[in-house]
């Protein structure tokens, strides 16, 4: 490489701004998601006080992202972390929601304390309320890094602008996309691979309903592909596997994706091991 290629490279990281890490930032939510739920580490303070600190800690951590990130540059940041763990009774009482739908939907969970320790998709939906929290304040960056960070782990992509309300429910979890514009109603369950995308992504189309809106108690079963912005799922509806969409649907419906099979018999072939 040319000494000049070198020379361009050390310039552009000098001029670089010193701002917190994607580790460091998304190091900040999982110790919140950590105070609101204990059942993930463990850790006990020895009193309400020493709790009372460390959200006051967490608080002015944020405060400092923020600042150091220029979220926004005629804000109050100090206001606008206050605002967001104000909202945190809320946020935790939403949570709980989601836990005891998934709770409650899964007959694999034995507890509460495994949905909340080992289940991707409310890891997943615990990231993505505390960023839809500061994408509702108007935070730049902070709430995407998040999402991302929650997809990285789980497979699981929400975007932090998506409007989800209660008792939201995510099975396995891994290739569900989740929209910008999405709105989901209450009691919704998503299971692997589903989409609620958009029919276009041209770049005309930015800030405009680009994706779908499921409305309450609708189940969405896994590869089921929903698009576009006025696409609407309507309550109480089941859409199968694999089924592919890009019209509303009245409540109440039921739709299936119905293959053709066609299976082969030939004397003498082996069909799963077996002689025919």
């Amino acid at each position: 490489m040319s000494q000049e290629f070198y020379d361009y490279i050390f310039a552009k990281q000098q001029n670089q701004e010193a701002v917190p890490s994607n580790k460091e930032i998304t190091s900040w939510a999982l110790k919140v998601i950590h105070l609101l739920y204990p059942e993930r580490t463990g850790e006990k303070y020895a009193s309400v006080d020493a709790l009372k600190a460390e959200f006051i800690k967490l608080e002015n951590e944020l405060c400092r992202i923020m600042h150091a990130t220029k979220a926004c540059s005629n804000c109050d940041t100090s206001k606008l972390a206050k605002n967001f763990f104000e909202s945190l009774p809320e946020l935790f009482r939403v949570l709980n929601t989601d836990i005891q739908a998934i709770f409650n939907g899964d007959p694999a969970a034995r507890s509460e304390f495994e949905v909340i320790r080992s289940y991707p998709g409310f890891y997943a939906i615990s990231l993505y309320r505390i960023a839809h929290r500061l994408y509702v304040d108007n935070i730049p960056l902070l709430p995407r890094i998040l999402t991302e960070y929650a997809h990285s782990k789980t497979g699981i992509d929400i975007h932090p602008a998506a409007k989800i309300d209660e008792y939201f429910y995510i099975d396995h979890g891994t290739g569900i996309v989740i929209g910008e514009s999405c709105v989901i109603g209450k009691h919704v369950k998503l299971y692997q691979g589903v989409t609620l995308g958009a029919l276009s992504v041209d770049k005309s189309m930015a800030n405009t309903k680009r994706h779908p809106t499921v409305q309450d108690n609708v189940v969405i079963y896994s590869g089921a592909t929903i698009l576009g912005g006025e696409t609407v799922i309507g309550h109480n509806s089941v859409v199968g596997g694999n089924v592919w969409l890009t019209k509303s649907l009245p409540p109440n419906s039921r739709v299936y994706h119905t293959p053709n099979h066609r299976i082969l018999k030939r004397l003498g072939m082996k069909l799963f091991g077996h002689k025919k």
